[in-house]
């Protein structure tokens, strides 16, 4: 059975299907990539897709399903110059290889959320050590807008971290908080509000102590 000239090819069914599954999870990837280029406050700037994530899930298993549909029918015979029908060779981005890469590929994508936040260096919490003017110990608990992933929150963890008046830093994504221990001799309230901040993220009460 032959398929119709019109129908798209399993090459670029994949790549459509890599597309898709790559847009459904920059939500998740960017807090990763911000650690790692350095980027500042990109990270929530594809928050946006968060609810999309379901739909773009699902149309890139039909995409790259419909390519392994193609993929299993018969390829196209085509003719010799004695008129003998020789099988047709397929090139590469046409290849079983080739849609196997991409769909490997494309699982990874859109299973980040669940394995991302394992690739984040860990928030130690810091030792306390003696300072020269009497440490003013705070607890602020915060609550987060646009985290969209467990990634999100170490991303969050990472940066507040690096404050050198933090002392500990928990942030939930299920429950869209932050709680952090700081010396406010050292780092202000505003700056440890302005680090989240500088994440992408949005402290919804700001100057919240407890």
């Amino acid at each position: 059975m032959s398929r119709p000239a019109s129908t798209p090819k399993p090459g670029s069914l994949a790549g459509t299907g890599l597309l898709v599954a790559l847009t459904a999870s920059l939500c998740c990837i960017t807090p990763l990539l911000v650690i790692v280029g350095g980027l500042g406050g990109v990270a929530s700037t594809f928050a946006w897709l968060e609810p999309l994530r379901p739909y773009l899930m699902a149309l890139t298993v039909s995409v790259l399903g419909f390519a392994w549909y193609q993929q299993l029918q018969p390829a196209i015979a085509a003719a010799d110059d004695c008129g003998c029908s020789v099988p047709a060779k397929p090139s590469l981005v046409q290849s079983r290889g080739f849609l196997t890469t991409v769909t490997a590929l494309a699982a990874l994508l859109l299973t980040f959320p669940y394995y991302g936040s394992q690739l984040y260096p860990p928030a130690a919490t810091k030792p306390l050590t003696a300072a020269s003017v009497a440490p003013v110990w705070l607890t602020n608990s915060y609550r987060l807008g646009g985290m969209t992933c467990e990634a999100c929150a170490r991303h969050v963890e990472h940066d507040v971290q690096q404050l050198p008046g933090v002392q500990s830093v928990q942030v939930s994504y299920e429950q869209g908080t932050a709680q952090v221990r700081f010396d406010a001799a050292v780092t202000p309230v505003a700056q440890v509000e302005a680090a989240i901040n500088g994440t992408g993220y949005t402290v919804l009460n700001p100057s919240a102590t407890r």
